[in-house]
């Protein structure tokens, strides 16, 4: 099992605060897990186990809405760390994460991440802050999908995917969604982000080979995406 100390993710995240014999103490007590693609790494409801970071691969982050439809709040990548917010509140898992390929993920118990939260200042504000950073993406993310028309929020979304998500050598954002993800995504129905797709490819704006994207022309699809 690799050790916390020697994981180049620790620079991506919170862990980056804490000392060498801290990082040894999760060492110790984690768990290694494999997340199949289409399982889910924590439900909604559940009590929190710990804090998961994610060493490899990519996720998505939902709720049920009113009518039971999913709607997705959020992505998550390497680097990332999930839990730590339900950690912190001491209340069930707020959301459903759900892996979107093969994901490697360490677990570390819930306990060992409160033992550091009162021994380490610097991890604590650190968890604060993307506790905060988090919270601001979510309030934007709400006000733009109820001021935004549906092909606004969709222009958006892709370069949000594209920036988070990067590209693959041929240029297609590097993560796989359904037509019905991206529904999910942008608040409409399945049918909806078809034809919206379709508009933006006949437009010359993206680019489609089955459920790859490609964006042709960024800078066009950033005017879209802010009303212009």
């Amino acid at each position: 099992m690799s050790k916390c100390a020697q994981c180049i993710i620790k620079q991506f995240n919170s862990f980056q605060k804490l000392t060498n014999a801290e990082l040894e103490v999760f060492s110790n007590h984690k768990s290694s897990l494999l997340i199949k693609k289409g399982s889910a790494i924590m439900r909604e409801g559940a009590p929190v186990a710990g804090l998961y970071c994610i060493k490899d691969g990519k996720c998505k982050m939902t709720k049920l809405n009113t009518n039971g439809k999913e709607q997705i709040i959020k992505f998550a990548r390497s680097g990332d760390i999930i839990g730590h917010r339900s950690i912190l509140s001491e209340e069930p898992v707020g959301l459903n994460i759900t892996a979107l390929e093969d994901t490697r993920v360490c677990l570390i118990p819930k306990a060992d991440i409160l033992k550091m939260v009162k021994e380490n200042p610097s991890f604590s504000l650190e968890l604060m802050k993307n506790i905060s950073h988090q919270l601001n993406e979510a309030n934007s993310s709400i006000s733009k999908m109820s001021q935004k028309p549906v092909k606004e929020r969709l222009a958006e979304t892709l370069l949000y995917l594209e920036e988070i998500f990067g590209v693959d050598k041929e240029g297609f954002i590097d993560v796989i969604l359904t037509r019905e993800e991206i529904g999910n995504t942008i608040g409409t129905a399945t049918e909806s982000a078809i034809r919206l797709l379709s508009s933006l490819k006949k437009e010359g704006l993206i680019e489609l080979i089955g459920k790859r994207i490609k964006i042709n022309k960024k800078s066009v699809l950033k005017n879209l995406s802010e009303g212009y």
